[in-house]
């Protein structure tokens, strides 16, 4: 997911993106050219001091625990569930059996604890291969994995923006790391569901910080002409810290560190953050605020207004469904991945083999891929082209998508590669096309009401797995494959109906970029 698009737009917002402002800083050029001259002899590589490559390390590894917190719990949820006790139950088969003693039998095909329990096989006419207990689904899975962190995330990201721009960041910030870091740590003590939904609610809170105060003091250390590479590193941290989770959340597991498995992986996980927190406290300067941003008018009720009298135009209302759709779909498979390749038999072994790396190659490809189509070919070809790269990608994403349901692994897991390179782009595009449709003066707060409301709908998703499982189990389908059938919807799906809507908004979309030019226009004069 590129935030260097994001910072691409922000600094085009602050010319007006017309074409007569182009115009204009170009007459100013000229009439400053021994200035210009002066500046372009300092190459940008050479304002990449140590120390600010020091601040960017940081603030990845920051970024990189937030992922990797978040996500755990994904990697983890069947045995907690066993251990806990909440989500369905299910009939599993027994890891512990050799391959050859099933000799064809399904254990996901019983329906009933003491059909279960007493499956036997043709070859052996043993019992014990199969085992009926938490799967680790179900709708209170679903909750703490949606709406417990979510909704807290998103609104407590509304408050901590605004907190950003007048107290400490680098403290709020370190703040933020030790408290999140503090509610996963604690997650690996918790002996009830009402305990877990607590933490995940405070794990919320805390991780709504990350962004808003990171990507403030990346924005101040770092030059116009460096931002965008300083905010395409630090957006790594997303794939590292997921594909960590993997990492963290299979092998650590299968240590059974003092005979607590899944405990040992968020006490290990939460520590580095506290760590890190206090380096943070000691090492980092708050750096000066950028005096050069644009000014904005009114109160925050007022600037507030204003977004969202713009967000009812048809353009930014189909924006925003579009992308609450396909971030639906990233929600649901990134809480679904590890059930369902352990549903379909894959060994926590063989899923964090495949899993600990491919997310991040994907991803890291994404950005680049993402970030030279926006630089190269859509900022030459204007608003209309971006629609139609995400629209394009996505649609190129969806069989990718669909192939990782359909084939079994280890195929599976490396249709993942080309989904994660086309199906990521549209993130950073996606914030270009927002910031051009609003006025400059509100494009901040434009970007933030837009995240409020994928965010929501997209997280809260993880919801309709559950009825749409059952659904399928009621027309006699096993578990693997109504949780199959289920992600089909879900996962490829949303790729589909999202590049969809994002393609119907080609058709009102320039009347609203006209009209926000407009706006530009006066605020100008």
């Amino acid at each position: 997911m590129s935030l260097q698009n994001f910072e691409r737009v922000n600094l085009l917002s602050e010319h007006g993106e017309t074409e007569q402002d182009e115009l204009d800083t170009d007459m100013e050029k000229m009439e400053k050219e021994p200035e210009a001259k002066v500046e372009e002899e300092v190459p940008w590589y050479r304002t990449l001091t140590p120390y600010k490559l020091y601040v960017l390390l940081i603030l990845l590894v920051t970024y990189l625990l937030n992922q990797l917190d978040r996500y755990m719990l994904a990697i983890s949820s069947k045995a907690m569930a066993q251990e806990i006790h909440f989500g369905d139950k299910a009939c599993m088969k027994n890891t512990s059996a050799q391959d050859s003693d099933f000799n064809g039998l399904k254990c996901e095909t019983f329906s009933s604890a003491d059909s279960c329990r007493n499956a036997t096989s043709n070859l052996t006419h043993a019992t014990g291969l199969c085992y009926y207990d938490y799967n680790g689904q179900g709708l209170e899975y679903q909750i703490v994995a949606g709406p417990a962190f979510t909704v807290i995330y998103t609104f407590g990201g509304i408050f901590i923006s605004y907190a950003a721009e007048k107290y400490n960041r680098k403290a709020m910030l370190a703040a933020c790391l030790m408290f999140w870091s503090v509610m996963t740590l604690l997650t690996g003590f918790v002996k009830e569901y009402w305990q877990l939904v607590i933490l995940r609610f405070g794990l919320g809170f805390g991780e709504s910080g990350c962004g808003p105060f990171a990507v403030s003091i990346l924005t101040d250390y770092f030059t116009p002409e460096t931002r965008g590479f300083a905010l395409g590193i630090y957006n790594w941290g997303i794939y590292f810290g997921y594909s960590m989770s993997y990492a963290f959340g299979n092998f650590i597991s299968l240590a059974n560190i003092n005979g607590q498995g899944w405990r040992w992986t968020f006490i290990l996980s939460g520590i580095p953050g506290l760590a890190v927190g206090l380096l943070m406290l000691v090492s980092l300067k708050e750096p000066e605020r950028n005096q050069n941003q644009l000014e904005l008018s009114g109160t925050a009720c007022q600037r507030l207004g204003r977004t969202l009298k713009n967000f009812c135009s048809p353009s930014l209302l189909l924006i925003c469904l579009a992308g609450s759709i396909r971030n639906a779909s990233g929600y649901v498979f990134a809480y679904n991945t590890q059930l369902y390749f352990t549903q379909i038999g894959q060994t926590p072994e063989q899923i964090g083999k495949y899993l600990s790396w491919i997310p991040l190659v994907g991803g890291s490809f994404s950005v680049l891929l993402g970030g030279f189509i926006s630089d190269r070919l859509v900022r030459r070809l204007g608003l209309y082209s971006r629609i139609l790269v995400i629209g394009v990608s996505l649609l190129i994403a969806a069989p990718f998508a669909a192939g990782t349901l359909y084939f079994d692994p280890p195929g599976a897991y490396f249709f993942q590669i080309p989904t994660y390179i086309f199906g990521e782009m549209w993130v950073g595009i996606t914030l270009a096309v927002v910031v051009e449709l609003v006025p400059s003066e509100i494009k901040t707060t434009a970007v933030a009401a837009y995240l409020f409301i994928i965010s929501n709908i997209g997280g809260n998703a993880n919801l309709l797995v559950p009825p749409l499982a059952q659904h399928f189990e009621s027309q006699n389908y096993s578990k693997s494959d109504s949780l199959r059938y289920a992600l089909y919807i879900m996962y490829p799906g949303p790729y589909v109906y999202g590049a969809l809507v994002y393609l119907c908004s080609l058709l009102v979309i320039r009347r609203d970029k006209r009209k926000a030019a407009k706006e530009n226009y006066k605020s100008d004069e």
